[in-house]
């Protein structure tokens, strides 16, 4: 899922005014960054907003279609697109399961920042104004059935700078990040994927 040059001048960021154009900072950041590496934060609210889960690690995205999103505490887990197939990989089980990556993320989060398609074709997005230091961008999928009903993006200039998900049961996750470098030099194996020896493998694309 976690996604990073966030501070701006103390007198900008008391003004709100610096906020006024958060939907295109993020339209200009989603065209500009080809690339980036981030580390995340995660947190996971119920309906009441009691939070049941934490979770950190990093990810990294290259457009079109590719990036590896990696949970390091407290379990290990790493998702891995690579343009055709979707990895997706429980460390403990040493379990792996294979998706399609069309299906699995035509108009879901990832698509916002690693997707194939113009942004605008597969969400909604509207200005959302400033809160808590950050612009804010909500991006409603056009598709239905995609497991959530909205994301807020939240920017810092034209840096992203955090996202929250709003799913269909009522619950939310929070995803802060943090050391975000856009068109970062990547390694030509970082979405390649190869299951672990004695993995159970489950491919669901054939």
């Amino acid at each position: 899922m976690t996604l990073k040059n966030f501070l701006l001048a103390a007198v900008l960021a008391a003004s709100p005014a610096a906020f006024a154009n958060a939907l295109d900072d993020f339209l200009a950041f989603n065209a500009q960054a080809k690339t980036a590496t981030a580390h995340f934060e995660q947190q996971v609210f119920d309906q009441r907003g009691k939070v049941v889960d934490r979770s950190s690690g990093t990810f990294a995205f290259a457009r079109p279609g590719k990036f590896r999103w990696v949970y390091e505490k407290p379990v290990k887990q790493a998702l891995v697109g690579d343009g055709a197939k979707l990895w997706i990989h429980d460390a403990d089980l040493n379990q792996v399961t294979v998706k399609r990556i069309d299906k699995a993320m035509s108009a879901t989060p990832a698509a916002l920042l690693a997707g194939k398609d113009d942004i605008t074709k597969v969400f909604l997005l509207t200005d959302a104004g400033e809160k808590d230091g950050l612009g804010w961008v909500v991006a409603t999928p056009k598709e239905k059935d995609t497991g959530f009903e909205s994301v807020r993006i939240g920017m810092k200039g034209k840096t992203l700078a955090a996202m929250e998900l709003s799913d269909s049961l009522g619950g939310r996750t929070s995803l802060v990040f943090s050391d975000l470098k856009p068109n970062a030099a990547l390694p030509p194996n970082t979405f390649t994927f190869t299951p672990p020896k004695g993995a159970d493998v489950m491919d669901e694309t054939k």
